[in-house]
């Protein structure tokens, strides 16, 4: 970018120091590029005019040539409005505006013919619209006939920084004769690919000749949009390709295929054996394994990685299983253990709540080889830490970790350990791919053989004593059932229902000793959280009243019910993951969303698309669509935020093509040293490394 665009927003014609504040505070914007790169989130055709008569419930935008014929001040001094009757000689609306009344009043001149744009509302009869953009006939005569609507906040809104200043404040600098936006692509790329010259993309995505101009603006920008975004994560991979060698394991691995002939309490499903045929292929190839492992909740991910341990230790090798919080720890520390005592193969927890003798012992087992899988939280990565030998290691629910965490663990292996990140959070192919780009990717899309779809229904909180009556009936029958609350304590802020009152209602309901009902969360201590979960596990406890602590890796196969109170608070990810938590076993399982009966538009479609399906990729799809893919498995850090016009759920091809792109310029130019323009956009973007940076 050139000095003229790196320039102070606020030294642009028609902005000063209030305005510039405003669009610091509100829309991120301090530079005149960033205000350039501002876009349009539609366009309307100002070249049609409608009268009066043609208005009715279904108009949306329109524009109106007429004439005021009078105005008056309504209301008391603090909350006055201005109603103005405007006439476009046949028949007659009201234009209405509730702030900057003293600035509108100024510029309204009865009789003169002016032109209106805005929304109309119908209202007791009566054709409203309110807050009008008004204009004069010989200037929308000049104005191009299609027009770039822009997002304001009621701020903006409030100092008279609307779309129509943002248009005039962008005018401005397409005007200036010191604009220069330079081409970062090849010829050859923009030829391949059909991409318009940027400077044309600018002045078409915001100035538009016709829609075809705007969306060939709008394909060049998406294109760089998600080529700037897999470029770092596929240069990774291929240098990783390049590195010089990683761990080789044998393909004799005699502990492994014990345990998969012997031990293992239940048959692979044909995804579980292509995945392990994929990680073994790795394993042999003398290079270092980064694969992230994908499949839905109860899909089997824990048994392939149990496995992955065996192969690193049938070929001399220590690994480790890091999660991002106690209980899942915990849990995995109790299920592993179960399985690797039929080998004689010992496993250690390491918490930051582990006791200082626990933790001496511990140490002087890991550093003599003793330990052969070490499964922990962030406490794994703690500089005392050291293995004999780390061969292989394990992040569960990897997006939780950031990547500087990820590498110190790594960095506890002597030469460059085999690296499996799994994620029971479904993730849509096009996001996995491009926010993941740097790392192999294997999917257990196929559920173990024997189970039911879980059965899932909405109740509102009226009919809570029914589902507790179910629940009865469930106890009955042998099965168990987890309750789960949003919050510990009661909040006067959210009005949902909290543990600790729950619990309550719950023993009055299920009494003692005819009931065991026994609570959990992330407060207690480590070894209350593992005597609790033991006893649900081994089925004294009849139902778990928890908190969202259980969202990931609890697996009791005789749990057969799922109630979620307030689930119009959790997110579609969290309640998939919590619905999880059951349907492991033979028998049917139920999950039952109770809320509230007040519910905004996006907690009912959260709550119908649960009741609809149990595809956990079909739901990540919705989500994305809900809460934007920015958020979506915490991948905000990955540049997703940056994504201003492409959209990963409908420009799957675009970025499909990108990534083509990207691979094909790596391989002639992996140093970019014939694309300098590019090379320098890289180094120069804000909050960018240097591109000799990029690892």
């Amino acid at each position: 970018m050139n000095t003229f665009l790196n320039s102070d927003i606020k030294f642009l014609k028609g902005v000063g120091s209030v305005r510039a504040e405003i669009l610091n505070k509100e829309l991120g914007i301090f530079t005149f590029a960033d205000l350039l790169t501002y876009y349009p989130f539609r366009y309307v055709d100002r070249s049609k005019f409608y009268r009066i008569s043609e208005i009715d419930q279904e108009t949306s935008f329109i524009q109106i040539k007429g004439k005021i014929k009078h105005f008056e001040e309504i209301g008391p001094q603090r909350s006055t409005r201005l109603v103005a009757f405007f006439t476009d000689g046949e028949r007659e609306i009201e234009l209405l505006w509730f702030r900057s009344v003293k600035y509108i009043k100024s510029l309204l001149k009865i009789g003169e013919e002016i032109v209106v744009f805005g929304k109309p509302t119908f209202y007791k009869g009566t054709i409203n619209i309110t807050h009008p953009e008004l204009d004069s006939v010989a200037n929308r005569q000049k104005a191009a006939a299609l027009e770039g609507v822009y997002h304001t906040t009621e701020m903006m809104k409030k100092r008279r920084v609307e779309s129509k200043a943002i248009r005039m404040m962008l005018e401005s600098i397409s005007n200036d004769e010191r604009l220069d936006v330079p081409e970062i692509f090849s010829e050859e790329i923009c030829k391949k690919y059909k991409l318009i010259p940027r400077r044309k993309a600018f002045r078409f995505i915001h100035h538009p000749p016709s829609i075809k101009h705007v969306e060939a603006a709008q394909h060049r920008f998406k294109f760089e949009e998600l080529f700037m975004l897999q470029l770092p994560f596929i240069r990774q991979k291929i240098k990783r390709g390049e590195a010089a060698s990683g761990i080789k394991f044998e393909s004799i691995n005699p502990i492994f295929e014990e345990f998969l002939t012997e031990h293992i309490p239940f048959s692979l499903t044909g995804a579980q054996e292509s995945v392990l045929s994929e990680i073994k292929s790795d394993f042999c190839s003398g290079k270092q394994m980064s694969r992230l492992l994908q499949g839905d909740v109860g899909s089997g991910k824990t048994i392939v990685a149990f496995l992955c341990v065996l192969m690193a230790v049938d070929n001399g090798y220590q690994a480790s299983l890091m999660a991002p919080t106690e209980i899942l720890a915990i849990q995995h520390y109790i299920g592993l253990k179960e399985l690797a005592d039929k080998i004689g193969l010992e496993i250690g927890l390491l918490t930051g709540s582990s006791t200082t003798k626990a933790r001496r012992v511990l140490h002087e087992k890991l550093e003599n080889g003793k330990i052969k899988l070490l499964i922990g939280t962030h406490a794994l990565i703690e500089d005392v830490v050291k293995f004999k030998n780390l061969g292989l290691s394990i992040i569960d629910e990897q997006h939780r970790f950031g990547v500087a965490q990820r590498a110190k663990l790594q960095d506890k292996g002597k030469l460059n350990p085999h690296v499996l990140v799994m994620t029971a959070t479904p993730i849509p192919r096009t996001l996995a791919m491009s926010v993941y780009g740097d790392l192999d990717y294997s999917l257990i899309d196929e559920m173990p053989a024997g189970r039911k779809a879980i059965k899932t229904a909405h109740r509102f909180g009226f009919a809570r004593e029914k589902v507790w009556t179910f629940i009865k009936d469930e106890i009955a029958r042998g099965r168990q059932a987890y309750v789960v609350y949003p919050l510990i304590e009661e909040s006067e802020k959210l009005h949902y229902k909290d543990l600790n009152n729950g619990y309550d209602q719950l023993l009055e309901f299920f009494p003692r000793p005819e009931y065991q009902v026994e609570m959990l969360h992330g407060k207690m201590k480590p070894a209350d959280k593992e005597a609790k979960m033991k006893d649900f596990a081994e089925g004294k406890t009849n139902i778990l009243v928890s908190t969202t602590v259980i969202e990931v890796g609890i697996n009791v196969p005789n749990a057969s019910i799922m109630v979620i109170e307030s689930s119009e608070k959790f997110g579609l990810s969290q309640l998939h993951q919590l619905r999880g938590r059951v349907g492991r076993g033979a028998e049917q399982s139920y999950c039952i969303l109770l809320s509230s009966k007040k519910l905004s538009e996006n907690a009912k479609t959260r709550l119908k698309a649960m009741v609809g399906t149990t595809s956990g990729f079909e739901l990540s799809e919705i989500d994305m669509q809900l809460r934007g893919f920015g958020d979506i498995a915490g991948t905000r850090q990955s540049g997703l935020d940056q994504l201003k016009l492409a959209s990963l759920t409908t420009d799957a091809n675009i970025a499909d093509t990108a990534r083509e792109a990207i691979v094909a310029l790596l391989q002639s130019d992996p140093d970019l040293e014939n694309h300098q323009t590019l090379k320098h956009f890289l180094s120069s973007r804000q909050g960018h490394k240097a591109w000799e940076k990029i690892a």
